[in-house]
């Protein structure tokens, strides 16, 4: 749960990514070694006000702190200044899912159906809370160190009853009835579930272009080529999953979530074990301490200062 926190009690130290509106941070607990790190995500107020982000980050915020599961990286609590929103979160020391997945190229079909059971008791999980997720990518999936994920960046992540029209996500990820701006809902997550099996097995999305409006294009046709190599329940469960007619979709039919944990291509997989991490993870990152930053990216330090906003103007002054 999320507690008030403040920045004197944290020593920043290495970045481990950069996004639109700011980074993430290793830091440590001053005065308290025995305290795990922590990843500090620090966003620059003047650019989420002027890019009119105000409310989808509030909403992360908010949505952060209702949220628990061993799946889902814990939040620790929030805190600002005139220049920035800092938003505590675990450090998961494995690194980001996108790395480890380009440099395997692609994955077998047990580790792809490994992960893909976590991201299926994710959603699950999610849309009981009526949250919809809507930006699945590997980027956004990081590596415990017992070789279990955990999801973050939950800026897109939305509370609704039926359904919502913003475009939001990442090109090869956008199921078709967001392209075609019909309202959307849970659907959305196991469409991108789909491309995110199909990535794993295969070691890109099955509708890549060069410009974003040819994979739109690829999308709305709707023409899946699987390589040979692919197991035919795999192959089943994407076409389940990649399915433009919401009233065929698998997850959003009477039965949920239980047709793709009962498809064939999850024959013997216990999800009941996944949950209880009983399941030996298909491989563990290499960590030499709880500190380690040898899993993420080298990012450059240097970054201009924002400005400040002053509190009479400060929409987060709440925080």
């Amino acid at each position: 749960m999320s507690q008030k926190l403040s920045f004197d009690q944290f020593e920043f130290k290495k970045t481990l990514g950069t996004g639109s509106f700011g980074r993430v941070f290793l830091a440590k607990w001053k005065g308290d070694a025995n305290k795990d790190p922590v990843a500090i995500k620090r966003l620059k107020k003047a650019a989420v006000i002027r890019q009119k982000q105000v409310d989808h980050i509030n909403s992360e915020k908010s949505i952060l702190a209702a949220l628990d599961h061993p799946f889902i990286v814990n939040m620790h609590g929030v805190f600002h200044d005139p220049r920035y929103l800092y938003i505590v979160m675990e450090y998961v020391v494995g690194g980001e899912f996108f790395t480890h997945l380009r440099k395997t190229g692609r994955f077998e079909n047990d580790t792809s159906r490994f992960y893909a059971g976590i991201v299926t008791a994710i959603f699950d999980y999610l849309h009981g809370k009526n949250i919809i997720y809507r930006d699945l990518k590997p980027e956004n999936i990081l590596i415990n160190r017992d070789g279990y994920l955990k999801l973050t960046d939950f800026g897109f992540a939305k509370i609704i009853e039926f359904r919502t029209y913003t475009l939001c996500g990442t090109p090869e990820y956008i199921a078709p009835e967001v392209l075609l701006n019909k309202g959307h809902g849970k659907p959305v997550d196991w469409w991108t579930l789909g491309i995110l099996i199909y990535e794993m097995l295969v070691g890109y999305p099955p509708f890549v272009d060069e410009d974003p409006m040819g994979i739109y294009q690829k999308i709305l046709a709707g023409k899946i080529v699987f390589p040979k190599f692919i197991d035919k329940n795999a192959k089943s469960l994407i076409k389940k999953l990649l399915t433009a007619d919401l009233g065929k979709r698998y997850g959003n039919l009477k039965a949920g979530v239980e047709d793709i944990k009962k498809h064939k291509w999850f024959t013997g997989f216990s999800f009941e074990d996944l949950l209880a991490k009983r399941i030996p993870a298909p491989s563990k990152p290499v960590v030499k301490s709880k500190d380690d930053t040898s899993n993420f990216e080298d990012y450059p330090d240097s970054e201009d200062i924002p400005p400040a906003i002053s509190a009479s103007s400060d929409p987060f002054v709440d925080w």
